[in-house]
């Protein structure tokens, strides 16, 4: 996940570097980089999975981050966040109102409440990235259907990643299923292209317009992440330099998914 405008002109160099004239060099990985970065995947999701079980009033978040880094490193891989850019961490955690980028600590989860777990995972030289909003025990019926919203918008998205298909139709395909819900949809940060680093170009807004912005061609492995909030999409940062909340205090949900794009369509490297 990366701010809206962020990256820049970055070059990515070998035989499957794709310029887009005026824009970005996209690195599309070769057949032996996309079977480490299943690998690499497996570990992921394999690390939400022991998560997931371990999420329940009372538990951490610093738990669950020490719970993280066991599990990625217990399995040969490093977590991708931790050091990145100073990222105290190995694993983000946002609960409810918070969008992004939650830093692990001692404040224990209730009865209700909505978290995010974002994991990266550093693999044989490359990263895969994978994010998940859990419910936390039994939930109201305006936060699970936030839940179910964003998790729907991702999956629209992921049906758009074809040769062929814009970055612009997969955020038009998360912008329609949000709007439609009548929820707010967060604009100011974005998903990535990742692998060798973890953000790579392209960048993937979560709005359209369709049929804009850099084609998707086979071996470009991107990081789709739609960021949707109960209320109002507008955010606010911490001055933790790091935590994004939403500017209205409502819930928020992010769910995420690595996706390579192949010849005849796309394959969901994180899918649990």
């Amino acid at each position: 996940m990366t701010r809206a405008g962020g990256t820049g002109r970055v070059v990515y160099p070998g035989p499957h570097a794709s310029p887009v004239v005026g824009g970005p060099v996209i690195y599309r990985k070769s057949p032996r980089e996309l079977e480490a970065m299943r690998r690499g995947a497996a570990i992921l999701v394999r690390t939400l999975d022991r998560l997931e079980r371990a999420i329940r009033p009372g538990v951490t978040t610093s738990d669950l981050d020490r719970l993280a880094y066991d599990a990625i490193t217990e399995a040969g891989a490093s977590p991708s966040f931790k050091g990145y850019r100073g990222f105290p961490a190995s694993i983000c955690t946002s609960p409810n109102e918070v969008i992004v980028h939650g830093i692990p600590d001692e404040t224990a989860l209730k009865e209700g409440d909505i978290i995010s777990l974002d994991v990266g995972v550093l693999y044989e030289g490359l990263h895969t990235d994978s994010a998940w909003t859990f419910p936390v025990g039994d939930i109201d019926d305006d936060a699970a259907r936030l839940l179910a919203v964003t998790e729907q918008a991702l999956e629209e998205a992921i049906a758009r990643c074809e040769p062929g298909n814009r970055v612009g139709d997969i955020g038009a395909a998360v912008e329609h299923v949000v709007t439609a819900a009548g929820f707010g949809l967060v604009r100011e940060y974005v998903g990535h292209g990742v692998g060798r680093r973890l953000h790579e170009d392209p960048q993937i807004p979560n709005y359209g317009p369709p049929g804009r912005r850099e084609a998707l061609r086979p071996g470009m492995t991107l990081a789709i992440e739609p960021m949707v909030n109960l209320g109002a999409g507008a955010t606010r940062a911490l001055d933790d330099g790091w935590t994004v909340v939403t500017a209205d205090g409502s819930l928020s949900a992010h769910f995420e998914h690595t996706v390579a794009i192949t010849e005849d369509g796309h394959e969901v490297l994180t899918r649990r």
